[in-house]
């Protein structure tokens, strides 16, 4: 009787945990954000010199370089890199700054795996950086984000990604990580909601999307559902629409659109952004 008193608790006694990152200093938090999504931009310089300057010999150097940074091996476990990921972890929610409420905080086991189901995607899933522990804003010790495999294509932001803790979305590397004791943090509708988005509502994909269902089941991992209130706002966005973009879009996996934001980066300086997490 007293565990099944403990597991279910009446609503109105359970008190919400809020969490807030601290506003660093600017130097550290726009450091911080340009290390982890400057690589997006850098990627697009790149792209556009490796244009403008073809066939110069300029030209194949820049090219050289991309495939360079593409192919050389990165680990999760490199000491730079994880210095780094820890930098990136402990400035850059402040530059929003994000805000996490969690519906019951005791329920969170730091030893037990869980899998936290988060939506929107939005243009960019900021979200996830909140989640994952080098934030220290979730109860969580060990946490994986599994994410698009266009970003292990991606020179610079494969490398911040690995880094950070981003691991390719296959369901081999789902089950892999949350039995070896690893929450792990996915956005069902994933890309594809790029493709629905729109600027009054928020929109989730999850038609016929519950293969995160099946794994829980197996696995045993508890689901956390999750909510990323303002994130739709951190971008200016356009998007072409009709029923070939949607066609487009599907056949490559992939939604191309055009973004901008303050300095190259974001919207706002410190753009509404308060993800909601709940236990299920």
């Amino acid at each position: 009787m007293e565990e099944s008193e403990r597991n279910h608790k009446n609503p109105e006694e359970t008190n919400p945990t809020v969490i807030r990152s601290i506003r660093h200093s600017t130097f550290h938090t726009l450091t911080a954000m340009i290390v982890w999504l400057g690589s997006i931009h850098l990627n697009i310089i790149l792209a556009l010199l490796l244009i403008l300057l073809f066939p110069n010999t300029s030209a194949f150097w820049i090219l050289g370089l991309l495939i360079l940074v593409l192919v050389v091996p990165t680990s999760d476990r490199s000491r730079l890199g994880q210095a780094i990921a820890r930098y990136v972890g402990k400035y850059a929610p402040g530059y929003f700054p994000v805000t996490v409420h969690i519906e019951d905080a005791k329920l969170f086991d730091r030893d037990k795996a869980y899998i936290l189901v988060a939506e929107p995607h939005s243009i960019f899933p900021i979200g996830y950086l909140s989640l994952l522990n080098i934030t220290g804003l979730m109860p969580l010790s060990k946490t994986k984000a599994l994410a698009s495999t266009a970003v292990f294509y991606t020179p610079f932001l494969r490398q911040i990604g690995i880094w950070l803790g981003l691991v390719p979305a296959t369901k081999k590397n789902f089950v892999k990580y949350l039995e070896a004791g690893y929450s792990c943090i996915l956005i069902p509708g994933g890309v594809q909601e790029i493709i629905y988005m729109n600027r009054e509502f928020e929109v989730a994909f999850l038609k016929k999307r519950f293969g995160f269902v099946r794994v829980s089941i197996e696995t045993g991992a508890p689901l956390v559902p999750v909510f990323c209130f303002g994130q739709s706002d951190v971008y200016s966005w356009w998007k072409p629409d009709g029923k070939l973009y949607h066609r487009i879009a599907r056949a490559i996996r992939f939604a191309p659109l055009i973004f901008w934001g303050g300095f190259g980066l974001l919207k706002f300086m410190h753009a509404l952004f308060r993800p909601f997490i709940s236990y299920f």
